[in-house]
């Protein structure tokens, strides 16, 4: 299975929910009573669509070829006020960091960040209500009910966003997924071209003791992604959700690294403005290449407003100070 196979992170989905069951418009008989009063029971609401979150999913992959919902229809109520049962509820789990649209209008609905958490979707149609419900001085035996309510039908929008502490930022190749792979067990996809990523990576970075970060591997960004170039969007809603920004600038890039940084800074901006008040810090990588006094010439041309550091995962050099900085500013 290839790497990109089983992450899916946009479902369109109709959601149908139950229609409500009819009240009852019984009149009570027994072997004494030959006209009694109503005693015609409520319908029960109609099965509502709900979503769940499921903090042990990491894509949408099992909605991906559901694409309608169905829930029960309540039923009618019955005599001796009994009422009738609620419809079949259907629970869809989803990964954290879901957010629902409504598919015609794009209007934002609501997101699930928490584990456990349920938000109804569609909500069912309500029950009826019985002829005793009518009963009145004047009118002692209602002979009419009430209809149940028809259940709703729509097309929603989930699209995932990673959650994670820390989020790589940089273009294809700065070395994001080889520092994933050596500060965490993730095993992403390595190599020597542009866009071996093409799914965001998950991992769990231990630091001292046992304290830990979730640190995900946005796939590069290429100049022009905030206008959907490359596949820039779907990029860069990932990483709304990540505390803090690492920004990851390989010491062989062509440009200065300031350069560098202020174009991903540019793409973040034009995309979301708000990203760029997220903390931020700047990794110089694949740092193992050079001495001490190109270095120190290098440091001269950082951006003074970010904390920065030179790393190469190779050699493991200054690994640990990266840790020790990004755990600074997630609890800052």
């Amino acid at each position: 299975m290839s790497q990109g196979s089983n992450f899916v992170d946009y479902v369109k989905i109709c959601c149908r929910s139950g229609h409500g069951g009819a009240g009852s418009s019984h009149l009570h008989r027994d072997i004494l009573t030959s006209k009694g009063g109503p005693d015609g029971g409520d319908g029960g609401r109609g099965g509502h669509v709900i979503l769940k979150g499921n903090a042990q999913l990491w894509t949408m992959l099992h909605l991906k070829y559901r694409k309608h919902v169905i829930a029960g229809d309540g039923d009618s109520g019955a005599s001796s006020l009994r009422s009738g049962k609620t419809g079949r509820d259907e629970i869809l789990e989803v990964p954290l960091g879901t957010t629902v649209k409504n598919a015609e209008t794009g209007e934002i609905l609501f997101d699930i960040t928490q584990d456990g958490e349920t938000k109804i979707l569609t909500p069912g149609g309500r029950g009826g209500l019985g002829n005793w419900h009518f009963k009145t001085a004047t009118q002692q035996t209602p002979r009419f009910a009430q209809p149940g309510e028809e259940g709703k039908e729509e097309w929603n929008v989930l699209e995932l966003k990673i959650l994670a502490d820390v989020g790589l930022v940089g273009f294809p190749n700065a070395g994001k997924s080889t520092l994933l792979s050596v500060v965490s067990a993730a095993k992403p996809e390595i190599a020597d071209y542009a866009f071996t990523t093409i799914v965001p990576n998950l991992g769990i970075v231990a630091y001292r003791g046992s304290k830990s970060f979730v640190m995900a591997d946005i796939p590069g960004i290429i100049e022009g992604a905030s206008q959907g170039k490359g596949l820039g969007f779907r990029f860069l809603r990932h990483i709304e959700r990540n505390s803090v920004l690492l920004f990851m600038v390989p010491a062989d890039t062509t440009r200065t690294i300031n350069e560098e940084y202020q174009i991903l800074l540019h793409e973040l901006k034009e995309y979301n403005p708000e990203l760029i008040h997220k903390p931020r810090v700047l990794a110089v990588t694949k740092s193992d290449m050079l001495d001490d006094e190109l270095q120190e010439e290098m440091k001269k041309e950082l951006p003074t407003d970010i904390p920065s550091i030179f790393i190469s995962s190779v050699a493991q050099k200054n690994i640990d100070q990266l840790k020790d900085l990004l755990w600074k500013e997630i609890n800052r």
